[in-house]
């Protein structure tokens, strides 16, 4: 069992990225499913499909590359906020990555959204990853 599944979930989609997978499988929990979902939104994966598997379920993502260069879609996962220490950041301190370029994906009282949404419904929350 794994200290940090949101560490482990980003951690399986670098090593799928860095072996040039096609389909990563992912054990499944809501909070996984809701940052997959935004991940989709916002065009850094193909697509993804949840699984039973009898536990607690299989989330399937097919990841994106380039057809011409063969660069995948997502350059950077990096984990922010850990279980030893939560990084949390009011509506005004909500982090830009790559000035905008990138995704900062916050959990917040109104569910799991992106840092623009997030400015957007005036809520701050958890800062648990980045995405690039």
């Amino acid at each position: 069992m794994t200290t940090d599944p949101i560490a482990d979930y980003l951690t399986r989609l670098r090593n799928a990225i860095q072996a040039r997978k096609k389909v990563v499988e992912v054990p499944a929990s809501n909070l996984k499913k809701d940052i997959t979902r935004i991940l989709y939104d916002k065009g850094y994966i193909l697509s993804w499909k949840t699984e039973e598997d009898g536990k607690q379920g299989l989330i399937k993502i097919a990841l994106k590359y380039d057809a011409r260069t063969r660069r995948n879609a997502i350059t950077e996962l990096t984990r922010v906020s850990s279980p030893g220490l939560r990084q949390y950041a009011h509506v005004d301190e909500l982090p830009r990555v790559i000035n905008g370029l990138g995704v900062a994906i916050i959990s917040t009282s109104k569910g799991v959204v992106t840092d623009k949404e997030a400015r957007a419904l005036n809520v701050g929350g958890e800062v648990l990853c980045f995405v690039s």
